[in-house]
This record gives C-alpha cells, sequence and structure tokens, in this order.
C-alpha cells in the first residue's frame, strides 16, 4: 500500500503535511498524526500464562486475575492465535524483530559474544528517519548499544530484577526499585517530556519473566496456597520422538537449582557471595520482606524431605507461583502505560501491541526454558489494540512470525518496506482482509549448542497441521501431526500413512531456505 492510500483508508487526510524521507508527517499539531506505537515486549511470557488465550491455565489466570490488564488490550482490540518466533531465543529473537530478517541474514544466531550489528538496517531507524521519535526502555540483551533512538536506557545483558543497573550514553548507574517498575517509569517519564508535535515509536522491554523468576515483593505470596495446574506431560519420558528430547539439560526434575531458581538458600550463609546475585543486591529491608515468606517455606520444605515425583510437583508449583508473580508486575505495569494513554488523550491514536521474545515451557514436557521448535517455545503472544481499525475481540487464525513485525509497523506508519525485508506486513489481516498468497508454512532454525541445556541444533517448516524437524548433527527427523497429536508426543516421520505428507514438507522446507537464502554451512554453524 502507498502512503496516499495508506493515509486515505486509516482517515488521516492529505492536508497540512510534510515530506520526511520515506514517510508523510503532518506538520500542524492540531492535525491527526500518523498513529504512535507502544511497543510491550516481555521476557519469556509464555502464551499459556496469558488469560486471553485457549489453553489450560486459562481459568487459573483469569480467576487470579494475573493477566487482567493484558487481557484487556485483547477484548479492545487482537489476539493472534498462530504467532511463532524464527529462532527461539532472546538476543536473536530481538534482532529478528529489529530487522524483518532470519538469524543467519541479520547476523545475530544466538546468544553469544558477537555484537549485534547496529549499523545494518533496523526498522527503529526508519522511523527516526522519518520524523517518528524514538525511544527504548529495558532489557536490549544485543551486545552492542542500541541504534535509531532518540533516548535508550537498557540493562546490562540480562539485567537485575533488585536496585537494577541501567546502561545509558551517559554510562552506567544503579537504580533502587523493582526492574519492571523502573522501566515503566523511564517510559513513562520520556512520553511525558517528549516533543508532542511528532508521533513517537517507544519500545518497553520488561526482563520479567525470565529466570530465575524473582517477583515484586509485594507479589511473593499472592499464589502462596493455590495449587497450579500441572501440564499432562510434566513427566514426560521423551519416548517416541528423536534423541535430543531425552539428552537436552532443562528439566525441572534434574536441572533446575534449589538455590538460585527455586530460593532454597542454605540454612547458613558464611559468605555473602554465596548468596544469589540478585538477593545480594537487595537492601536490609527488601532482604526482610523476603525472608519473612521464603524462610517459613523453606523450613517447611526440608523438613518434608521429598522425593522423586513429589518432589519434582513441589519444584514445579514454586517455580510457577514465582513465575507468574513477575507476570502480574508486568501487568500492572501495563496498566500503568495505558492510564498514561487515556489521561493524556493519546489513546485513539496509539497502537499498542503486547508480545514477548518466544515461547516458554511451564513444566510441559518436564521442562523449564524455551529454544525448541516444539509448540510451547515456537508460539508466542501477539496482542494488539488499534482503536478504528482493529475490530475489538478480534481473533486471527492465519500464521504470523516475528520477522513481520518490522514490515507491518512500517506499513502502520505509512513508510517504505525494503525489499531485502524477509517478512512481510499483515496490516491487511489487521484489517479484516486475508491475502490468498499469505503463508501457509514458516521455517525456523535454532542455532546455540552446547550451552546452556544442550538442545541440539535443528531447523524445520510448520504447517497449519504439520511440522517437520531435521537435528542435522544426528541426521534424525520428527514429524507431527498437530491436529492428531497437539502435545508433540509422538512423531509420525517413520509411519508409511505419512510417508507422502514428509516428502512435501521436505520439498517445502527446501523451498524456504531458498526464499530466505539459508546456506548451506548455516545447517553446521553452532556456538
Amino acid at each position: 500500500m502507498n502512503r496516499r492510500a495508506f493515509l486515505k483508508n486509516t482517515g488521516l487526510g492529505l492536508l497540512g503535511l510534510t515530506v520526511l524521507g520515506n514517510s508523510t508527517l503532518y506538520a500542524d499539531s492540531d492535525q491527526r498524526r500518523p498513529p504512535n506505537i507502544l511497543f510491550i515486549f516481555s521476557d519469556d511470557h509464555a502464551l499459556q500464562a496469558l488469560g486471553c488465550y485457549q489453553t489450560r491455565l486459562q481459568d487459573f489466570i483469569r480467576r487470579h486475575q494475573i493477566t487482567s490488564t493484558i487481557d484487556r488490550i485483547a477484548a479492545e482490540g487482537a489476539v493472534f492465535e498462530n504467532s511463532f518466533c524464527c529462532n527461539s531465543i532472546c538476543g536473536p529473537s530481538r534482532a529478528a524483530v529489529l530487522t524483518g530478517k532470519h538469524s543467519h541474514i541479520n547476523g545475530f544466531i544466538a546468544n553469544s559474544k558477537k555484537p549485534f550489528d547496529g549499523s545494518q538496517w533496523t526498522f527503529p531507524k526508519a522511523f527516526q528517519a522519518a520524523g517518528y521519535q524514538t525511544a527504548l526502555f529495558g532489557k536490549w540483551h544485543l551486545i552492542s548499544n542500541p541504534t535509531g533512538f532518540d533516548r535508550w536506557e537498557i540493562l546490562p545483558d540480562q539485567g537485575q530484577y533488585y536496585n537494577p543497573d541501567f546502561i545509558s550514553p551517559a554510562g552506567r548507574k544503579q537504580q533502587h526499585g523493582y526492574v519492571t517498575d523502573i522501566i515503566t517509569d523511564k517510559t513513562i517519564d520520556w512520553l511525558t517530556r517528549r516533543d508532542t508535535t511528532k508521533p513517537f515509536m517507544v519500545m518497553c522491554q520488561h526482563k520479567a519473566p525470565h529466570r530465575p523468576w524473582l517477583p515484586p515483593l509485594q507479589y511473593l505470596d499472592i499464589l502462596k496456597d493455590q495449587a497450579i495446574p500441572e501440564p499432562e506431560t510434566l513427566f514426560d519420558d521423551y519416548q517416541n520422538r528423536a534423541t535430543p528430547a531425552a539428552e537436552q539439560e532443562m528439566t525441572i526434575d534434574q536441572h533446575m537449582m534449589l538455590d538460585s531458581d527455586l530460593k532454597v538458600l542454605p540454612e547458613t550463609i558464611r559468605n555473602p557471595n554465596q548468596i544469589p546475585g540478585e538477593i545480594a543486591r537487595m537492601t536490609a529491608q527488601q532482604r526482610k520482606a523476603w525472608d519473612a515468606y521464603y524462610n517459613p517455606r523453606n523450613e517447611a520444605f526440608r523438613k518434608a524431605k521429598l522425593e522423586g515425583k513429589e518432589l519434582v510437583r513441589w519444584k514445579y508449583q514454586q517455580y510457577m507461583k514465582d513465575y507468574l508473580g513477575c507476570i502480574k508486575s508486568i501487568d500492572d505495569n501495563v496498566g500503568r502505560l495505558l492510564t498514561w494513554l487515556d489521561e493524556s488523550g493519546l489513546s485513539d491514536n496509539t497502537i499498542v501491541i503486547y508480545c514477548a521474545d518466544q515461547g516458554f515451557y511451564l513444566g510441559e514436557h518436564g521442562w523449564y526454558d524455551k529454544r525448541w521448535m516444539y509448540e510451547e517455545s515456537l508460539a508466542m503472544p501477539f496482542i494488539i489494540r488499534w482503536p478504528g481499525m482493529v475490530k475489538a475481540g478480534t481473533r486471527y487464525k492465519p500464521m504470523i512470525q516475528n520477522i513481520d513485525y518490522a514490515p507491518t509497523f512500517l506499513e502502520i506508519a505509512g513508510l517504505t518496506i525494503p525489499q531485502e525485508i524477509q517478512g512481510r506486513s499483515f496490516v491487511s489481516i489487521l484489517k479484516g482482509q486475508i491475502p490468498d498468497d499469505w503463508r501457509k508454512s514458516l521455517y525456523y532454525h535454532y542455532y546455540e549448542y552446547p550451552q546452556p541445556h544442550r538442545v541440539a541444533p535443528h531447523r524445520g517448516v510448520r504447517t497449519e497441521q504439520y511440522k517437520l524437524v531435521h537435528y542435522y548433527q544426528t541426521d534424525e527427523w520428527e514429524f507431527f501431526d498437530l491436529e492428531k497429536d497437539p502435545q508433540e508426543m509422538r512423531s509420525v516421520y517413520a509411519d508409511p500413512e505419512y510417508s507422502g505428507r514428509v516428502l512435501e514438507l521436505k520439498q517445502e522446507l527446501a523451498r524456504l531456505e531458498k526464499q530466505y537464502q539459508v546456506p548451506p554451512l548455516a545447517q553446521k554453524q553452532t556456538t
């Protein structure tokens, strides 16, 4: 869609306009400008932990109002039910969002020591060049400093939950408080002080609910006496799939740490450096509140002397309570942002997006973390409110991927989409028009190995019903019928009944790798 058609279709008109670079912006501050974009991005927020998605936890999440504000965005806007990442790991997902390109093209294939190349094209640069004000606050996790932003303050690496450090062009500084609150404070402060004659695009990027899942002190005990529903696959034995499923190191049973993950600290701590780093950052008052909750819980745990499945169940419950406490805080802070928009009179002309960098395991297959092409880590939430354009309560079925965000944002703002972008704008879908040639399959590629978690590198293709996965280091294949086996418990790759479908998806995988210019050597790359 060209700029003139875009402005006409969005009712922006063509009067009082100034052309800046590739965009058309209003010179008269009294005229309605192109929409603002508030992009709220969390880390490892599984769609299972959202009340607006149809999952086993939906009723529990709603009953305890864990995501009531985020669910409000969905009720006032739309939910994409088939939203996926291209590489289920933090940094690479962020690079894909910024560039609209797969990992092998944007150069950031893993959370490695190789910095993101900030000199390449990114959508914030395009917005900035077009006259938008741009800002980024929170988790960055791309090693290099951000580019394309008028203002940025980021967490170093993964960042900290309590009294975190922030990096800005002025240097590094520790700030008192809880990280989710502080990131929101910074976002609102910038929004309040910005140049109100220009449209804005701001990225509010939370650390939460990333491991080690440390809730704000006021939410340590919100689910204290509640039993969180267990997944059916909590005690998966990894049979009937390729060998990597059993060879990973990310089980709640064997690999979740009692101290840093589950907060069961030694009864006597002689050396403060032995306290998990996050807790060591606390003030005496904060530590007092922490101890008041965890000490009695830990004492009861030690007395119980749990073993086997009962120990796994205890770990699962504590993990989930901390995880959901983190999410409750995100939801509160999303509410603060929505309130600010309402009170500032900007809600009608601001697109609000809530999503995460990938999916996450909440006990499914006995796991935590992400990385796999299995559904729980491949699927990611994408929720959008666009007043006057997206009908409230809409649920979209077409498959989208995080490489599609950049071109979508560009079309929303009436900017030119570079030909080299590999994703595709889904603005037409938002308007209720699914293109005849919209994707029927998507490409996935995970590289990072062996550490952490020893998840074998793999590539694959997913369609609406089927999934083909190739672990190329051992040349093992998996094939799943998602309609008959939505939990992916049994690969039917060797089943003669599916031989034709397997061949079709192998051909489709080859076609996608040609389309996305995947080099043969990329199949051997690891870190």
